[in-house]
């Protein structure tokens, strides 16, 4: 029995070859992998929990949105991982379009304004190719990150180094992939299933919350994701908490670090009150204060992800704890 609403017929949508796409990001402003100036002292301390929380086997989480892809410091985050630096990664939808795209192409990122004027925006045929992994993802009760790192890894592209997908499913660490049903370009396409998008990053969650069973004294690091990285993290802990409260384990706190643009005061530690629009911003009251209650640490940088990320990495391997 079907609802009693029409649907929008996806068979009738013009689907373009993604080599007529103008792109605004080519693989030649990736960073290269160079040390620079550090003008945050937050990141230098965060750095040291880094390492303390790998020799301690504690889990070292980061999780971005997809502009941090977009601000070209693949290399620095590859490099991490490579040093057993990162234990996870988390990201949303965007993140596994930006990465696939670039390793395909070397090129990514259209310009809204110029193509949702003809309808064209996100319908590109070679991205929808993405739907199909997930559809094989799902029907092998893989996560979603999982299997995208495993298509740009086996078959090759021309930019696979500077992947960080690829990276992660070389190396074995769960990079996964939260979306939202409708947020991202593929969602458009004819071959797109719902039903498959959703059970592939259901799967990459439950890895997720997995990773979280090891923060204690670990780190966990958001860099650009005001949505995505709080709620997320919000609902793992709170699962790996409940396990571990009727078990009678009292988890030891993280040190939290959170990297945007966004202006907080000073007293970040404390939430602002419900009357500032500050307060829903969820990365400061959910991240920065109320899951690092119970003795945890945390820190905030204002600043671009071109710049905190590549000072982060210079932090840690001058940290004299390495």
């Amino acid at each position: 029995m079907a609802g009693r609403y029409p649907l929008f017929d996806r068979s009738a949508l013009l689907v373009r070859p993604i080599g007529q796409r103008q792109h605004d990001l080519s693989a030649h402003k990736i960073l290269p992998l160079a040390p620079v100036d550090a003008a945050h002292l937050e990141l230098s301390e965060v750095a040291e929990q880094i390492v303390r929380a790998r020799r301690r086997g504690a889990a070292v989480i980061l999780m971005m949105g997809a502009h941090v892809l977009r601000c070209g410091v693949q290399r620095y985050l590859i490099d991490l991982m490579e040093r057993g630096l990162i234990t996870a990664l988390a990201g949303n939808g965007a993140c596994a379009i930006h990465d696939y795209e670039l390793a395909l192409i070397g090129a990514t990122t259209e310009s809204v304004a110029r193509y949702i004027q003809d309808g064209q925006f996100g319908l590109w045929r070679e991205t929808g190719r993405l739907n199909d992994v997930i559809a094989a993802a799902a029907s092998e009760n893989m996560g979603l990150g999982e299997a995208v790192g495993r298509e740009i890894e086996e078959s090759d592209p021309p930019y696979r180094d500077i992947s960080v997908l690829a990276a992660a499913y070389r190396l074995n660490i769960p990079f996964t992939i939260h979306v939202g049903i409708g947020y991202d370009i593929i969602h458009e396409h004819p071959n797109c299933d719902g039903a498959a998008l959703g059970a592939a990053s259901y799967t990459d969650f439950l890895i997720f919350t997995k990773v979280v069973e090891q923060l204690g004294q670990g780190v966990v690091m958001n860099f650009g994701s005001a949505v995505m990285a709080p709620e997320i993290f919000l609902k793992a802990l709170a699962m790996v908490r409940n396990v571990a409260c009727r078990r009678g384990e009292n988890g030891a706190g993280f040190t939290m670090l959170v990297c945007d643009l966004h202006n907080l005061p000073a007293g970040y530690r404390r939430e602002a009150l419900k009357g500032n629009p500050d307060y829903y911003f969820r990365p400061w009251k959910t991240m920065l204060v109320r899951t690092v209650a119970d003795g945890g640490a945390s820190y905030y940088v204002q600043g671009d992800h071109a710049t905190t990320v590549p000072e982060l990495w210079t932090a840690v391997r001058s940290c004299p704890a390495l």
